[in-house]
């Protein structure tokens, strides 16, 4: 055949498959609603679309490492010190590349570690925008150095960093005690970019080396006739000739395929790996988002936790499987200490976990223990990530505070969400129309109960072309926005980041005008199919497109939008229909790096851009509120995120608290689960019971699928109308304290919602606990997630320590299993002795209605009848807190006295809110009661004492909520 021949060929060939395109492109919406109908009907996540990690080859690869003799050495002759950092290099005797360790001492008992190639074929990625400032660092001093190795000193406590030279290892210790090992299993692995062999410019360059090597192998055996033998015998010769061999067979670092996609792979294999272990520990938590238990399993058995931001439809509970979302932080805690590990690196990665008392019975520990076994536990912990480098911060606490503390230090905080965005939101997968809209919001008060926010779908749209609005269903949007805000409500509506390809569409064209867009492999625009059909994804790593992004939510761009109009950005891992794994192809290019090397940042760097924007377009007065479904470290910055496609089960009701108490745990407060699940329909009781727990949750959002029957509250009989009702509206008296929650997060980086172990952490009954939680430090809830439930059995922790029933004020001792009754209308949440909560009992239609309301005080009385609280109050909705315009005030009870200070002298602020009732619980009766106010006046206060559960009530106390004032007892 000739060249002709052949080209005619393959002509005729590319003509068919263009047709075969052109019909699919013409067939997208088709088959995507074809797709859709299958999705709903089979109610599943089918495994088969996500990859094992024997499927992915870098960790299948990585895993078959053994542990044993490292092959990597510190060369300890090339160690610089200064004030800042040590740097040395370490070789791989297997094949002779260096890599670069650079140490560095940070600020607040943090401890930075980054290897990187000494010198990369080319720059590998490092990932920005995540740390909030470049960390400030303390002085490292050298305490001692010999051919070994060299400890440095880290400060505090005697701690100290042992570097061993041969093998590679790094401990740091306070003492004698480890804290943490790198490296100790020999499990550090750095694959150097290298240049594919088969390629033109590797045979040159091998030629010309080769060559040299001759030119060098003569002259050196003529000097010394032995040399020859000896270089043949040299091991790690020999190991190099066994890894080319290797590497000829390795075909799939360089390509690699999963179903019908293909992966280039143009830089072959890039993986890093380290491996790291905890003495002394058998708890460890973090690495979100999986839907599976608060404390994490070992991974010996099965696949490791894998982190790899993916649409996952109707996930599966209690396995490692990857999710929409993830955060690569584990936190370890004994009784002693609580540590934390950070692993910055946004490519796909793989978390093996490992015990030396995994499996060990409880009388197996205990035979242990009476035979005088001296064997430690251990944790050990082994990253994988596909590309990048090692950048890893170990955080060492010691206490879960400090740990939280050091981690914000890094990555920020919570931001401080708008008041209202804390209460309760109605949405589904989608209101029809404006009609639709103002009828659930007229039930809402037809029915008396309370909400802030209505959502709308991708149907809102006109042909899910975001930023716009269907002009027949939502003709006059803003008209429907000022219905809303007329009785102080709000609306949230989608903006997802897949953008159709539709010349008639501005946002499509200006993007790709500006050239926007990520590219494919060969430098066109990637597109992919998502709800619009084919679809293209902007660049979001680029700061001009999030800051033209960032100018679309303007008044004048977005049009139809209103202040009161927030925003939802879902699908944003990315997702892609007919992606790999549902996601972007990992050989997508973001400027000079591929999309393998950013992909967990994509969500991130989406909310970003959207909370920009809503910021921007009120001059940059007002909060926003945005809603994510992927997220990164750092994504607390920027606003909440939920669970995602659940479903109307008792067990995603149950999973929903040990997911949001993870990601708590690592920084994103905001969390919430959707009530009632997404797919499938609840019963009655399930859905009763999803609105008893979302009401102790932090983010509060009924939402549900487009194929579900409707499920607003009143739609199940009066009986569980009534129900319904009292979740919502004891989630209303609360937002005082919720808020309050909120802005201690903002400021100091703790969870809202918490394990017990953070407030309990020399417990172990704590450590394991995922079915109940506290909110605060104060509040404990002990949500009903069986169905059928008669009764169910709570931890009330600490010893001396006295718990009160917030419904009946009955009083628990500390440190007990007890059990409680229940009915359909019970909700167990317990307030601590020795706390003073805000909350406001006039239950309005929202939040903003609530506003100049009066407070109730809840003081709980400890054993040793003292109490103490917070009471926080702004505009709720500005950032003009950052300029002390709030009112903080500290609540102590103590000596039959109660006050009130104020926390803030330097802050100026005003409320209308006054003090309308005092309950004390765990009170004696007192004979007088009387208020003295800040202007020194006096004045008696009428009560009412319960003897039979010892709660004394204060009426009308009538004094200003920012006020100093005192109550004392007689």
């Amino acid at each position: 055949m000739n060249e002709l021949q052949r080209w005619l060929g393959s002509s005729q060939i590319l003509l068919k498959i263009s047709c075969l395109l052109d019909f699919l492109y013409r067939m997208a919406p088709v088959l995507l609603l074809w797709l859709a109908v299958c999705l709903s009907g089979t109610w599943a996540v089918d495994r088969g679309n996500f990859k094992t990690c024997d499927q992915s080859a870098f960790c299948k690869r990585q895993r078959a490492l053994k542990p044993g003799e490292s092959p990597y050495r510190a060369l300890l002759e090339t160690m610089e010190l200064t004030n800042t950092r040590l740097t040395l290099q370490l070789i791989n005797d297997n094949n002779k590349v260096r890599l670069l360790l650079e140490l560095y001492r940070l600020q607040g008992n943090i401890t930075r570690v980054k290897i990187n190639e000494l010198k990369p074929l080319k720059p590998r990625y490092e990932v920005p925008d995540v740390l909030i400032r470049e960390p400030p660092t303390e002085p490292l001093s050298l305490l001692s150095q010999d051919e070994n190795g060299v400890v440095l000193s880290l400060g505090a406590e005697s701690q100290r960093v042992i570097v061993s030279a041969r093998p590679f290892r790094l401990d740091i210790m306070e003492g004698r005690e480890v804290l943490m090992s790198l490296n100790s299993r020999g499990l550090l692995a750095f694959e150097h970019l290298r240049m594919r062999k088969d390629t033109f410019s590797y045979k040159v360059t091998s030629t010309v080396a080769s060559v040299w090597d001759n030119i060098k192998r003569v002259f050196s055996s003529q000097a010394d006739p032995e040399a020859e033998k000896k270089e043949e015998a040299d091991p790690a010769n020999q190991a190099e000739a066994a890894k080319e061999e290797e590497e000829k067979v390795e075909d799939v670092m360089w390509e690699e395929t999963f179903k019908s996609h293909s992966d280039s792979k143009p830089n072959g294999p890039s993986a890093v790996s380290l491996d790291f272990s905890l003495p002394g520990v058998e708890h460890v938590y973090g690495i979100p988002e999986h839907a599976d238990t608060l404390r994490l399993k070992t991974t010996d058995n099965g696949d490791p936790y894998r982190l790899y931001n993916l649409d996952v439809f109707q996930y599966e509970l209690y396995n490692p499987m990857a999710l929409y979302g993830a955060v690569p932080v584990m936190l370890a805690h004994n009784a002693q200490r609580t540590t934390g590990i950070f692993w910055l690196n946004a490519a796909e990665t793989w978390v093996d976990i490992s015990s030396n008392t995994a499996g060990k019975t409880v009388f197996g520990k205990m035979l242990d223990y009476v035979q005088g076994s001296s064997e430690t536990p251990q944790t050990d912990v082994r990253w994988i990530s596909e590309s990048g480098i090692i950048d890893v911060f170990i955080m060492l606490g010691p206490t879960p505070n400090d740990v939280f503390s050091q981690y914000a230090s890094l990555t920020g905080t919570q931001s401080f969400p708008p008041l209202a965005s804390l209460g309760y939101h109605q949405c589904r997968w989608n209101y029809n129309d404006q009609e639709d809209v103002q009828s659930v919001d007229a039930g809402f008060d037809e029915h008396d109960i309370p909400y802030d926010f209505i959502w709308l779908d991708i149907e809102h749209t006109d042909g899910k072309r975001y930023f716009t609005w269907d002009p027949h269903k939502f003709a006059t949007p803003k008209e429907m926005l000022q219905g809303l805000m007329d009785k102080k409500r709000k609306m949230v509506a989608i903006v997802d980041p897949h953008i159709k390809v539709d010349s008639n569409y501005k946002i499509h064209n200006e993007i790709r005008s500006r050239g926007f867009y990520i590219k494919n492999k060969d430098g066109g625009d990637y597109e992919g199919w998502c709800w619009p059909g084919s679809a293209g994804y902007p660049d979001f790593t680029r700061a001009d497109m999030r800051a033209w992004w960032a100018s679309m939510f303007a008044y004048d761009q977005y049009e139809g939008s209103m202040e009161n109009l927030y925003t939802w950005n879902d699908m944003n891992e990315p997702s892609v229909f007919n992606g790999p794994e549902v996601t972007m192809h990992k050989d997508a290019m973001h400027g000079a790096w591929e999309h393998r090397d950013v992909h967990n940042l994509y969500g991130f760097y989406v909310q970003m851009a959207t909370a920009e924007g809503l910021i921007q377009r009120s001059g940059g007065v007002e909060r926003p509120f945005v809603l994510t479904r992927a997220f990164f470290a750092g994504s607390q910055r920027f606003g909440a995120v939920w669970t995602g496609d659940n479903a109307a089960e008792w067990d995603h009701l149950k999973i929903s608290i040990p997911m949001c108490l993870s990601l708590g745990l690592v920084g994103i407060s905001f969390c919430g689960a959707d009530v009632g699940g997404f797919f499938k329909s609840p019963s009655t009781e399930l859905l009763v019971r999803w609105y008893q727990t979302g009401a102790y949750q932090p983010f509060f959002r009924a939402h549900a699928h487009l194929d579900t029957p409707r499920r607003e509250p009143w739609l199940f009989g009066p009986e569980n109308t009534a129900l319904i009702r009292e979740a919502v509206r004891q989630r209303y008296t609360f937002m005082p304290y919720w808020y309050q929650q909120f802005y201690l997060a903002h400021r100091t980086g703790q969870p809202v919602m918490r394990p017990l172990w953070v407030e309990y952490p020399q417990d172990p009954a704590t450590f394991a606990l995922d079915d109940e939680f506290l909110i605060g430090r104060d509040l404990l809830v002990h949500p009903v997630t069986e169905e059928g439930a008669r009764g169910v059995t709570a931890y009330l922790p600490g010893k001396d320590e006295v718990w009160f029933d917030i419904h009946t004020f009955q009083k628990h001792n500390g440190a007990q299993n007890l059990y409680i009754p229940v009915t359909m209308s019970s909700i167990p949440v317990f307030q601590r002795g020795g706390s003073i909560i805000p909350r406001k009992m006039r239950v309005r239609r929202s939040s903003s209605c609530m506003e100049h309301d009066p407070y109730t005080l809840y003081v709980a009385l400890n054993p040793q009848r003292t109490a103490e609280g917070e009471l926080y109050i702004d505009d709720g909705h500005t950032f003009n807190y950052e300029k002390k315009e709030f009112i903080h005030r500290r609540l102590s009870f103590a000596n039959n006295v109660l006050s009130s200070v104020n926390l803030a002298p330097d802050a100026q602020f005003t409320t209308g809110s006054w003090i309308e009732r005092i309950v004390i619980l765990g009170a004696s009766k007192p004979s007088k009661v009387t208020l003295k106010a800040a202007d020194g006046q006096e004045s008696q206060i009428e009560f009412e004492f319960d003897a039979s559960m010892s709660v004394l009530t204060l009426r009308k106390p009538g004094m200003n909520s920012g006020a100093d004032w005192t109550v004392t007892l007689q």
